[in-house]
Parts: structure tokens; sequence; C-alpha cells
């Protein structure tokens, strides 16, 4: 399951959307017009929806609503949500009525949405062929279609390319660069990437782990996770604890837990350091600041590739609503077209998912890096098991870059606590 190498660049406006949507040969064409039929998609239908959106996604799916309400008579009501809530909020307000129709979320919520009966199968029939394989093998789990992928996106290395000309032949030499700029005065940072204090950041530092040969979960013979089968003690795990030790903060200090996410956004952009681990969703900015960007692979200080984890992002159809035809019809036939994809990339810099999209700026070549270093990743474990592994997961990561005598020893701590929990979840 790779993210094939694909760029993008698009010039689309929230606007397009109206136009694009207007018209149509059949009842599947994204602007058709119908009689009213006895599933509720008809130009008379009754109903309205209620869409969960953040406030990135808000407008294009708004607008798109309307014309949705122009050709159906069914009102879309977009409520703006914090996208870190989402996921838990569906589950617990979805029972009582007071959830969404409609929810934007993140491919690996998938899982435990399934557990709680949140979410309901998608119908995507042919259209499943017009998206990135690998979007649709992230939104898929036991083998049902849950959710339209509309974005794909990974972390990787941002270089400022006036500060470091020249890109780094591995780990050691990236660092050895960025420390002669802060010895030069011309840096504050040898190297940025984010930890939550004390939480750590399993996400950003992942791409670390895996050039050491440790992942979270072995995959059964059809290439499903094994949540039977956690990896992260193995013996790579084990080095990838000694590294971050010797590089914490009672080691050379490359890494530290007080550089948060946007610090280390402050610090790059501002033009005092000249690498940092991050994804798409910042490139518009350190753009803005006048950065000299490359985005490139990840030096990989395991001796091994270096492989980021790779996020879809979707749209999903709540299980607890009364409208889910409805539903059905507003993500598959109105949210998964061109324009739409064109739109949404516009608002948030997420490559996507949609192929046709993902095509038009092949060549751009910021997005183009995102996509070669995606290509050896792999999609985030979409299994309930994931629930039971980042926190204790993070937690030893800030401790052992804090400092401890013994980070194998938390290490293997952490997995055993880590296999408990998903013994008991």
């Amino acid at each position: 399951m790779h993210f094939r190498a694909r760029g993008l660049a698009l010039v689309a406006t929230v606007g397009l959307l109206a136009a694009a949507c207007g018209g149509g040969d059949s009842d599947t064409d994204a602007g058709a017009t119908t009689e009213p039929t006895s599933d509720g998609g008809g130009a008379a239908a009754e109903g309205s929806l209620v869409v969960w959106a953040d406030e990135t996604r808000s407008p294009v799916i708004e607008e798109i609503g309307a014309q949705f309400e122009a050709d159906k008579g069914v009102a879309v009501e977009v409520v703006q949500k914090d996208f870190g809530t989402l996921r838990d909020d569906l589950v617990s307000q979805g029972p009582s009525g007071q959830g969404p129709d409609i929810v934007v979320g993140a491919h690996d919520w998938i899982g435990k949405w399934v557990q709680n009966g949140a979410v309901a199968p998608l119908e995507l029939g042919d259209k499943a062929g017009e998206f990135e394989q690998v979007s649709i093998d992230a939104v898929s789990y036991e083998g049902q279609v849950y959710g339209l992928p509309y974005s794909i996106e990974n972390v990787a290395l941002y270089r400022n390319a006036d500060l470091a000309p020249d890109k780094p032949g591995s780990w050691d030499d990236m660092i050895a660069a960025g420390q002669a700029l802060v010895d030069a005065g011309d840096a504050e940072l040898p190297f940025a990437v984010q930890m939550d204090g004390e939480n750590g950041d399993p996400y950003h530092f992942y791409p670390l782990q895996t050039s050491f040969g440790a992942f979270v979960f072995g995959q059964t013979d059809d290439g499903s996770w094994d949540p039977d089968n956690l990896t992260l003690d193995n013996e790579g795990g084990l080095e990838f604890a000694n590294f971050l030790s010797e590089n914490g903060e009672k080691g050379s200090g490359v890494f530290s837990t007080s550089i948060t996410g946007d610090i280390a956004k402050e610090q790059f952009n501002n033009g005092n350091v000249a690498y940092w681990i991050t994804g798409p969703w910042n490139v518009a900015d350190a753009v803005d600041a006048g950065i000299n960007l490359v985005v490139e692979e990840i030096p990989g200080p395991g001796g091994e590739t270096a492989a980021p984890f790779v996020g879809v992002q979707a749209f999903f159809v709540s299980n607890y609503s009364e409208n889910k035809l409805l539903a059905n019809e507003f993500v598959v036939n109105y949210l998964s077209t061109e324009e739409v994809a064109d739109a949404l990339f516009e608002a948030g810099g997420r490559p996507p998912a949609l192929i046709v999209s993902a095509e038009k700026v092949a060549d751009d070549p910021i997005l183009a890096g995102f996509a070669e270093v995606g290509a050896n990743g792999s999609p985030l474990p979409n299994i309930p098991a994931m629930d039971a592994v980042w926190e204790e997961w993070g937690l030893a990561e800030g401790a052992i870059v804090i400092g401890t005598n013994d980070p194998e020893k938390v290490w293997t701590d952490m997995a055993e606590k880590v296999r408990t929990n998903i013994a008991g979840s």
C-alpha cells in the first residue's frame, strides 16, 4: 500500500463548485436534478443534512451544500468543530441524536468508529477507481469501504535552501551542517522536530523510528494490522530508544520537549533553523515567509529508509443519521468531484486523493517531494488497538528525551503497558 508520487499545485476556488455541479445527464452525476424518488434523493426530497467539519473545510462544504439544496431541495447545515474532538464527539453525541449526518475525519479513526457502530459503510462503486489506491485502502476496514477520501498527507523534511544549499547525505551530515550554522551564528537550532512536552510526539518521530526497523504492529497474511503482534520493542525499537537518549536533553540536545509545533514553525519561518520535519499543512506559511523551501526525504539515522505514516482524510456518513440515503447522495455524488477536490486542496494544502486533481500539477516540486517520501510509508493503522498505543508511546519518548539512565527499560515497559491495554480493550 504505497502513495504513488504525484505533486500538486492547483488554481481552484470555491466559487467553481456551483458551476461544476449544475449539470448532468443522469441521476448519478454530481449535479443531476431528478424527479422525487423513494430514497429522498430527488429535487423535492424532504429532510436536511448536518455536516461536522473544521474551519478549513467548512467554507468548501457550505458552497457545495448550497448547490445540493438548490438541486435536491435539501438544506445542508455545516457546523464548525475542532478537528481534534470530532472522533469522540460522534461516538458520544450521535446516539442521542445530537450528532451530524456527515463528518470529516481521519482514516485511522475508522476502527474505533466501527467498533462503536458510529459510521455506515459507503457504496462507492466505480468511483473507487478514481481515487489513489492507498486512500481507498486507508478508508477500508475488514473488507468494507467506510469513507470518501479527499486528501493524502505525510511528513517529510523541510530544508531552507538559502541556509543549507545541499541535500544532506545522511542524518549525521544534516546535524553537522545544522550545528555549523548555529556555531557561525546563522541559526539558533541545528534541527527541529516538534514534541508535545513530556507527552512526546510519536507521529512526527515515526520516520526516525522506522529507520531502525521498528514499526507498530506486524501484519497478517492478508496485509491487515495484527493487534496481537506489537513490534515497537523489537531490536530496532531498543536501538531507537538509545538514539533518543543520546540526542535528548542530557545528550546532544538535538531533541527537546520544549520545541513545540508552534515554536518549530516560528524558528523555521524566521530562518533560525535549516531543517524541520513537518507536513504539507505548513507549506503555505513557509512560502509566505519567504523561505526558499525544498521538501525531501528524511535522512534515516538508523540506516534504513525513514518511512512516515501516511494519513488520509475523508468524509463519513454517521450510522446514527436518520437520513443515510441523502447523506450518501451528498457524499458520493457531490463531494467526490474534481472541483471539490481542487477547492479542498486550495483551502488546506493537503494533496488530493482524487487522481485527476493530483495529476493536474504533477510538476509541483514541493508536493512531489511529499509524494516521494510518502511512497515509502504506509497508512496509519486504523484498528481500534491504536487507541491503546499513542499515549504510552508518546510518554516513553518524552521521558527518554528528558533524560533517563535506562532508555531501553523505559521503552520495554511502555510496550508491555501497551500490550496490557490492548488485551483489556
